[in-house]
């Protein structure tokens, strides 16, 4: 399968997308814009199978978000883009800031305000197709054992609103856990949160199986 031509793809979430990324770059496809990340990846290998197809990426993660910095901009960000395609990773802020500075989002608001973002986005563009992605950890760097199960929730919220509003569930923890099998957590996310340009690469190459299967 192919994207359709001619489709705007958005990528959300926090500085795992975010990756540095160029404020001040507006137009799509810049690489400056698209950060250093998967979303620059996954971009760059579409534009190249698809080059008469005009397809357009932008990049609005930004670095510390959580659920609700998410749908504080969801009109400039998200609604005003008018993607075709939105890709959301988001929620391993909402638990770092609750063990680290007790400014969390509990898992049962997580998934309230995901929801209104989500029912917000499609009442405003009925045709958008979402792709929702997991939010992962792995068992290194800041991470600790009392972040595990707190995750493994937010997971099971995203893999629920991924049914309720038909998206594509990109499944990043258990390819991250599969990849334990060939290096150690911290080859691929080296403080447990942020992954390396390898983590990245995996990361792109498992939203393109999921989107394009």
């Amino acid at each position: 399968m192919q994207i359709p031509a001619n489709s705007l793809i958005l990528f959300q979430g926090d500085s795992i997308t975010d990756t540095g990324r160029a404020r001040d770059a507006a137009l799509p496809n810049e690489s400056s814009a698209l950060g250093r990340g998967y979303a620059l990846m996954i971009a760059a290998e579409l534009l190249a199978a698809q080059p008469a197809d005009a397809l357009r990426f932008y990049n609005r993660g930004i670095s510390g978000n959580r659920i609700v910095d998410l749908y504080a901009r969801i009109r400039p960000d998200t609604i005003h883009l008018r993607p075709d395609l939105l890709s959301v990773l988001i929620g391993v802020n909402d638990t770092w800031h609750g063990f680290g500075s007790d400014n969390g989002v509990p898992v049962a608001k997580y998934q309230r305000i995901y929801q209104d973002y989500l029912s917000e986005v499609r009442a405003e563009l009925p045709l958008i197709r979402f792709v929702l992605c997991e939010p992962f950890v792995l068992r290194c760097g800041v991470v600790t054992d009392a972040w595990i199960a707190e995750m493994d929730e937010r997971r099971a919220v995203v893999a629920g609103l991924a049914k309720e509003f038909s998206a594509v569930l990109v499944p990043f923890q258990s390819m991250f856990n599969d990849a334990l099998n060939q290096a150690p957590a911290e080859y691929w996310v080296p403080d447990g949160v942020h992954p390396s340009p390898a983590g990245h690469h995996l990361m792109s190459q498992a939203w393109l199986n999921a989107v394009l299967s």
